[in-house]
């Protein structure tokens, strides 16, 4: 991955976009990377070049066209920065692992899997059933499709053991996307300026969901193993806190699966507090070399709220998520997502339900399954081959991400801008802590497209490091 040849590829395209019209569609990646005999990031660290100048832009899962020239205007939004004020949420941008990218980067910052491991085929069948019912015009009941809500009655009644009693059907309610059912869960179970204790590092979008819902947000310390389970029963006390958000399978970002031993603490403190678990279990699909165990299949009174999101194993474009609580919490989250959302698309529901009550469903999660695991072992091993200043905490046993420490001398924003340059996108693990971080981290996808570029991804991700340590 020679600069010479970046700059190269880029002279060329460069000729060739002067005498194109505007929106010309360039070849893509693949067919560059054949025609320069280049490797990805060398293609994408040329496309990126002409970004830069303005004369491309790239829309993921489309391609690169041959911008317009801008139009003019003052552009002056000054006024705007004292009419708005202070975010409420807290962000000025949007999380690295929602950031858009160009077309044939090494994409390792989304928290979403390669559209290569989505049912695609089962999905649009789906849809096609869904168009000619009354689904497409009909309105749900507001807790959602009830033979939705069994299914996901019935997925957790698969992990209960027999002297628990089950959830039912009416325990669930559908949420668009786990991401409302966190705002959802946080404003009904915790309320505005309560504690609501978060794992650190912990997932961005419950950070983002607790300044939505307005609580006051107390770290605990976690990691790849889960929380300290003896620091999270002294905050409970020091704190007065009523609710715990914790991700026990597959966490995000560090990978962490709780072992029984860890989770029956857990509960217990729980319960000694008279406080509810809020269980993020949206990486249920994920599994690699271990199942997921929900904590909400061991507890029948009330203390755990379940949340469980298809939109990462089905399809990003179908946004359906249940929370499952018992009691008057239930009809609190209900109420809830009334004010929020009132009910979720039943075309989406049906067509979520038609895709996971298909044979096909239990052989593609198995074979997603395999795919994670090759994929997560090409990291790992790009990483120890090409980049030891990158150590994994662990080797996670499922999920989508990989959690790697940094030397504690990087700068790690100057890393994240280097590697983007030579076409390598990474998230920051600065964004996943609820307080100050406790080291320099990046959370690595393996789950994404282009696993094949991932030993020179590490190369690039090894040079930035070496250079900003």
């Amino acid at each position: 991955m020679s600069d010479d040849s970046s700059s190269r590829i880029a002279s060329t395209l460069r000729e060739w976009i002067a005498t194109a019209p505007a929106g010309a569609k360039l070849p893509s990646s693949r067919e560059l990377v054949a025609r320069y005999s280049a490797s990805p990031v060398t293609v994408q660290k040329a496309l990126r070049s002409l970004s830069s100048q303005g004369l491309v832009e790239s829309l993921p899962g489309v391609g690169t066209f041959v911008r317009a020239a801008p139009a003019t205007g003052s552009g002056d939004y000054g006024w705007q920065t004292a009419a708005l004020g202070t975010p409420g949420h807290g962000l000025l941008k949007q999380p690295a692992s929602l950031q858009p990218v160009s077309t044939g980067s090494v994409a390792l910052h989304s928290g979403y899997p390669d559209p290569e491991l989505l049912p695609e085929r089962l999905v649009r069948s789906a849809f096609s059933r869904a168009a000619r019912t009354a689904a497409l015009v009909g309105r749900p009941p507001t807790a959602g499709v009830p033979e939705l809500q069994a299914w996901f009655a019935a997925e957790l009644r698969a992990a209960t053991p027999a002297d628990i009693a089950p959830v039912t059907p009416r325990d669930v309610v559908i949420t668009p996307g786990s991401q409302s059912g966190l705002v959802t869960a946080f404003r009904a179970l915790v309320g505005p300026g309560q504690p609501l204790l978060l794992e650190s590092p912990t997932y961005w979008g419950a950070i983002l969901a607790a300044a939505k819902a307005g609580v006051a947000v107390v770290p605990v310390p976690s990691g790849p193993n889960g929380p300290d389970p003896d620091a999270l029963a002294r905050t409970f006390e020091q704190t007065g806190a009523r609710a715990f958000y914790a991700q026990p399978s597959f966490a995000s970002p560090t990978g962490a699966l709780w072992q029984p031993g860890l989770a029956g603490r857990v509960l217990d403190t729980v319960r000694q507090h008279g406080a509810f678990l809020i269980e993020d279990d949206s990486a249920h699909d994920f599994g690699i070399t271990a199942e997921p165990q929900p904590l909400a299949g061991r507890d029948d009174d009330g203390h755990v709220v379940y949340l469980r999101s298809l939109t990462k194993s089905v399809s990003p474009a179908i946004r359906v998520a249940a929370l499952i609580a018992r009691g008057p919490a239930r009809d609190r989250i209900l109420v809830d997502t009334l004010a929020e959302s009132m009910y979720v698309s039943t075309v989406l529901q049906t067509v979520a339900l038609d895709v996971v009550t298909q044979p096909a469903w239990r052989t593609h999660l198995r074979r997603v399954r395999h795919q994670l695991k090759i994929r997560r072992d090409l990291l790992l091993t790009g990483l120890r081959e090409h980049a030891p200043a990158v150590q994994a905490e662990s080797v996670p046993q499922g999920g989508l991400n990989l959690w790697a420490r940094l030397p504690g001398t990087v700068d790690l924003a100057r890393v994240v801008r280097d590697c983007e340059s030579a076409g390598v996108v990474i998230g920051p693990g600065d964004e996943w802590f609820p307080a100050e971080p406790t080291g320099r981290f990046i959370r690595l996808n393996y789950a994404g497209p282009n696993p094949d570029a991932f030993a020179d991804a590490a190369r690039v991700i090894q040079a930035a490091v070496l250079a900003n340590a």
